[in-house]
C-alpha cells in the first residue's frame, strides 16, 4: 500500500504496489487515514450497512510484530521493521544502554523524554517518512497530545493537531483545502485501539465509538465532494481478548526469569527474551516443560532469517532489538513482566500476535471524490 503511494508522487519503493490502488497518481489529494485497532476481522462483524463496509476492498496484512509501534512506523515509513528497527511497545536500545518505551520516548522504569538529555527521536527512528520522501507538499494530522513528538522538520511537511474525532476530520479537510497543489495526507486516529484495550473488542464503549467513527466518516466524505481526493482507510493491527486465566505473570515462575538478562521488551503476545549465555538450556527446557502450552519459543535470529520482520536485508540494528529469543504466544495469551515498583496494567484487548484477528487490517479505498 506505502509503495503504491510512494509510487504515485514518483519515488521508488522496494516493495510491490497493490493493483487495488491503480489510478493514486491522477488523484490530486491522496489520504491514509489510520484508525489504530480497527482490525478487518472485526469489521467483518461489525461494519454491516457502515461506511467501512460500503467501500471495503479487502484484507491485508499487518507486520510482525502486529502493534503499533511496528506497524504504524512501516505506514509512515513505507518500509518494514528488519528496515526501521522499532520492534514493538519495549525497545531495548543499545545505544542509550536501556530498555525504553519507545513511541513515548521515555525508559521504560519511567522519568523524563529522552528528548530532555538531548537524544533526538530522528537518532533512533533514523528511517525517513514518506512525507520527507515525496517532492510533495504533505500533512501529519497527530491528536495535539501527541502532534509534537511526531512533528517533522522538512521543507513542506506540515503538522496538524486535533482535540477530538470532530477536530480530525475538521483538519483532514482543511489540509485538503490548503491549496491547489498536489499534496499527500497522513492522519492517525488512536481512540477505538484504546477503548479496545480497556473494555474490549467486544465491549459497549467500543461498539458505539465505532458506530460514531460511521457517522462521522459518513458526514466527512460529503464534505469532500469535488475535491479530486482519494481516501485510504486502514489500521495499523487487530486485537484479540484476553481472559484472566490467559494472563502469565512472570513473576510467578522465578526459575525463568533467573534466565534472563533484561525486562522483557516487545509486546505482551510477542515478548523478546535477553537471556544468560550460561542459563540458555535452562530457558529452553522451562519454556519447552512449564509453558508449552500457552507459548512457543524461537531464536531471534531464525526469525529474521525466515523473513518475519521483512524481504530484504536487516538493519545491523534489528539483532540488538528481538533479543536471543522470542515467544510467540498461543491462543489468546499473554506474559507480563514488572520492574521494581512498576504498576501493572492488564488490559482486555490484546495484540502483536500472529492471530487471524491481530494481523489481518482491512483495505478501504474511496474515489472519485
Amino acid at each position: 500500500m506505502t509503495s503504491s503511494i510512494l509510487q504515485a508522487f514518483g519515488e521508488k519503493s522496494a516493495y510491490a504496489p497493490l493493483k487495488e490502488l491503480d489510478g493514486l497518481a491522477n488523484a490530486q489529494n491522496i489520504v491514509l487515514l489510520v484508525i489504530d485497532g480497527l482490525g478487518y476481522e472485526y469489521l467483518k462483524k461489525h461494519s454491516k450497512n457502515s461506511v467501512f463496509e460500503k467501500y471495503l476492498v479487502r484484507d491485508i496484512t499487518s507486520v510482525f510484530p502486529a502493534g503499533t509501534p511496528s506497524a504504524e512506523t512501516t505506514l509512515k515509513t513505507g518500509v518494514a521493521p528488519e528496515k526501521h528497527g522499532i520492534t514493538g511497545w519495549y525497545v531495548y536500545l543499545k545505544e542509550l544502554g536501556v530498555v525504553s518505551t519507545i513511541l513515548p520516548f521515555v525508559p521504560r522504569c519511567g522519568g523524563a523524554s529522552f528528548m530532555n538529555y538531548g537524544i533526538e527521536k530522528k537518532e533512533i527512528f533514523t528511517e525517513k517518512t514518506i512525507n520527507e520522501k515525496i517532492k510533495n507538499r504533505s500533512y501529519l494530522i497527530y491528536p495535539d497530545n501527541i502532534a509534537a513528538s511526531n512533528k517533522i522538520n522538512a521543507a513542506g511537511v506540515q503538522c496538524l493537531a486535533f482535540a477530538d474525532l470532530e477536530g480530525l476530520f475538521a483538519q483532514i479537510k482543511k489540509a485538503i483545502d490548503s491549496s491547489s497543489e498536489r499534496k499527500y495526507i497522513y492522519a492517525y486516529w488512536p481512540e477505538f485501539d484504546m477503548l479496545c484495550h480497556s473494555e474490549g473488542t467486544e465491549g459497549e464503549k467500543t461498539g458505539e465509538h465505532f458506530k460514531e467513527l460511521d457517522r462521522k466518516a459518513t458526514y466527512f466524505l460529503d464534505t469532500i465532494r469535488d475535491t479530486n481526493t482519494i481516501l485510504i482507510i486502514t489500521a495499523d493491527h487487530g486485537l484479540i481478548d484476553t481472559p484472566k486465566s490467559k494472563v502469565i505473570f512472570l513473576e510467578d515462575h522465578p526459575e525463568l526469569q533467573e534466565t534472563l538478562a533484561l525486562p522483557l521488551c516487545g509486546q505482551t503476545r510477542t515478548p523478546y527474551c535477553y537471556v544468560r549465555p550460561a542459563k540458555a538450556k535452562d530457558f529452553e527446557k522451562y519454556i519447552k516443560e512449564k509453558l508449552g502450552y500457552c507459548c512457543e519459543a524461537y531464536k531471534g535470529e531464525d526469525l529474521i532469517k525466515r523473513k518475519f520482520f521483512g524481504l530484504f536485508k536487516p538493519s545491523e540494528k534489528l539483532f540488538d532489538r528481538i533479543g536471543d529469543y522470542v515467544l510467540i504466544m498461543k491462543e489468546n495469551y499473554i506474559i507480563k513482566d514488572k520492574l521494581l515498583k512498576e504498576k501493572i496494567d492488564v488490559f482486555i484487548g490484546n495484540h502483536g500476535g500472529v492471530s487471524k484477528e491481530e494481523m489481518l487490517v482491512p483495505l478501504i479505498i474511496i474515489k472519485n471524490l
